[in-house]
């Protein structure tokens, strides 16, 4: 396949590569829509005139946010409750949502849990949360993305993908000493490959995925790790880092295409070794046989 390139890079930011789309009549739904660059996905989403969900675990503080986007933008917004690490919570969500979706950006995660936790379902978290409850939501939210005719979605995954691959025979822990970005990196590779898997799967009913690493930007995420340790030159702001996901959501540039990995706004290069500046994807996070089995695990997970 020909690698995709567009007019955007490191610097550009959300707002810049959505410069004049409309997005008017359109839905989308921002999963962590209200912390980091989820709420400057949600804000350059709902200035070009989308009709935004905030699927956010701390409704209160997740209101604020929406006041304020919502006295910015030209679309509407509103705040639901979702538990990415509860997969009943997931099913509620989805169940109560009746509207065509055009655009989900699975935007929330956790990063490098110091001790290894399970969920109520029994599921090591940060793959629950960054991964299992995404493609919960995903499944749960199919209709809705049928209806759409055209619909979109945004997969969060990181330059951790280049720290380790899915390992499908202990995903859990349960044999391996569990180590933060052992976690994090398999959760991670996790979210490139279902972008895969989705788009070849559901591109003949319209639905396209692509997977982003929005880069190093100092935010929330950080908190177990004593803060970004990116070399500054290489850092974002939450503008910039929100810029590919927004652009794979929303851009016209990339109409019909899926099952890519993209970062500083264009397809990253597929790289055999892990470079010295962690950019580019490894080959088992996009590959269609990992992805293939990934699906069918995850599914047999949530039951």
């Amino acid at each position: 396949m020909t690698r995709i390139t567009t007019p955007f890079g490191f610097h550009s930011t959300a707002q810049e590569v959505i410069e004049g789309v409309d997005l008017t009549g359109k839905r989308a739904i921002v999963t962590g829509g209200a912390a980091g660059i989820g709420i400057e996905t949600a804000r350059a989403l709902v200035n070009a005139g989308a009709d935004v969900t905030l699927a956010v675990r701390r409704l209160d503080a997740a209101e604020l946010i929406a006041a304020e986007l919502r006295s910015e933008g030209r679309g509407t917004v509103d705040v639901r409750l979702v538990d990415l690490a509860d997969l009943s919570s997931v099913k509620s969500f989805a169940e109560s949502w009746s509207e065509p979706l055009q655009i989900l950006v699975n935007n929330a995660g956790i990063m490098a849990l110091p001790e290894r936790e399970l969920t109520s379902q029994g599921w090591e978290m940060q793959f629950a949360t960054n991964f299992l409850g995404h493609f919960a939501l995903v499944l749960g939210l199919q209709d809705a993305l049928i209806k759409a005719e055209g619909a979109r979605i945004v997969s969060l995954s990181s330059s951790a993908n280049l720290l380790g691959p899915v390992v499908f025979d202990d995903i859990n822990f349960d044999f391996r000493p569990y180590e933060p970005f052992a976690s994090y990196s398999q959760a991670k590779s996790a979210c490139a490959l279902i972008a895969v898997e989705i788009t070849r799967r559901w591109a003949d009913r319209g639905i396209f995925a692509n997977a982003v690493n929005p880069g190093a930007i100092a935010t929330h995420l950080q908190k177990h790790t004593g803060g970004l340790k990116t070399p500054v030159e290489h850092q974002k702001t939450v503008q910039q880092g929100a810029a590919t996901s927004v652009l794979l959501a929303a851009s016209p540039l990339l109409e019909g295409l899926g099952g890519r990995y993209f970062e500083d706004c264009n397809e990253a290069h597929v790289v055999n070794k892990r470079p010295a500046d962690y950019m580019g994807v490894a080959p088992y996070a996009i590959d269609p046989d990992n992805a293939k089995r990934l699906w069918e695990v995850a599914t047999r997970m949530i039951g």
